[in-house]
Order: C-alpha cells, then structure tokens, then sequence
C-alpha cells in the first residue's frame, strides 16, 4: 500500500513560476519509477513527466519540454515538479503516481498503480 500527497499548487500569473511535492510513504519509494499527470475539466488525463527510481533518466510530454523539470529526492521519500514560464493552458489538477512494476518509463496513466489526490494549478491570463 503505497500514499501519496501533492502540495504546492495555486493560483500563479502567467509566465510565473510554481514547485509542486509529491510525499510518498508505505511503500519503497526508491525503487519505483514515478510519474506527473494533469487533468482539466472535461478532459483526459494528460502525460506531463516521469523519472526512474534512481533519478538518472526522464521523460516529458512535449507540452512542457523546456519548461517543466521533475526530480527526486529518495531520502526524502519525495518527487518534485518544478514549472517555469507557466500559461493559462497548464491550468489543471496535478497528480503524482507511482509505477510499481515499472523499468522503461511510461506515459499512459494505465501504467501507474497508485495515486495522490491532486493538488490545483490555476495560471491567470
């Protein structure tokens, strides 16, 4: 059984910045590959970036490359999403989640085991 919590979202301006935290805890964080989805209302849940368990290969949707960073501190049982230059468009519920069983990373939400409550990013025009 694995929890996960993510903190740091808000209402930010456009172009502005944002770090959102994913606390994890039951489980064996340093092994599991980790992801960060968002959803919008009326919309399906979107790829934004994943990580491998030991931090050294990532992966992003490409409507956040070069934006986006996501990272991780297995010490600390948390991954990071830093957002840079943010738009309206990036408006959504932010998700962490958990690749149990995972090695190549993934981009479809079918492919993660567990997952947080979200936590809300709103970007004013």
């Amino acid at each position: 059984q694995v929890q996960l919590v993510e903190s740091g979202g808000g209402l930010v301006q456009d172009g502005g910045s944002l770090r959102l935290s994913c606390a994890a805890s039951g489980g064996t964080f340093s092994v599991y590959n980790m992801g960060w989805f968002r959803q919008a209302p009326g919309k399906e849940r979107e790829f934004v970036a994943a990580i491998t368990w030991s931090g050294r290969s990532t992966s992003y949707g490409d409507s956040v490359k070069g934006r986006f960073t996501i990272s991780r501190d297995n010490a600390k049982n948390t991954v990071y999403l830093q957002m840079n230059s943010l738009k309206p468009e990036d408006t959504a519920v932010y998700y962490c989640a958990v690749d149990r069983r995972g090695s190549a990373l993934v981009s479809h939400p079918v492919g993660y085991n567990y997952w947080g409550q979200g936590t809300q990013v709103t970007v004013s025009s």
